[in-house]
């Protein structure tokens, strides 16, 4: 691929993902061809920085595509375990956005 394009997405993309994450994305998109960098341009990234409001609010789970553990955070949130758990995950928001994301990136180029 077009060292022009890859600088592009991952100048659009540096906060969305790990750093030794970012090194893996760029190793695999310099290995692909020109025309499919359209394909992950579409790709909607969540953003770590929006993350960290909404797990103030407890409804990140639900953001990040993890219906399940979301509804079972609000049922538990009424009770002591519920509010350490809100507590830690506070401090590893960011870090499980970044996660999701490279996830989804991954998922995207095994369909290539």
């Amino acid at each position: 691929m077009e060292k022009s394009k890859i600088d592009m997405f991952m100048g659009m993309n540096y906060e969305n993902f790990m750093p030794d994450d970012l090194m893996k994305i760029k190793e695999k998109l310099e290995k692909m061809d020109d025309d499919k960098i359209f394909l992950f341009q579409s790709i909607k990234f969540r953003k770590p920085s929006i993350i960290l409001i909404l797990a103030i609010l407890g409804i990140e789970r639900f953001w990040l595509d993890d219906i399940f553990l979301g509804i079972l955070k609000i049922i538990l949130s009424f009770c002591i375990v519920g509010l350490i758990w809100w507590f830690l995950y506070l401090f590893s928001a960011k870090k499980r956005a970044k996660r999701h994301n490279f996830k989804k990136f991954t998922q995207a180029i095994s369909f290539l």
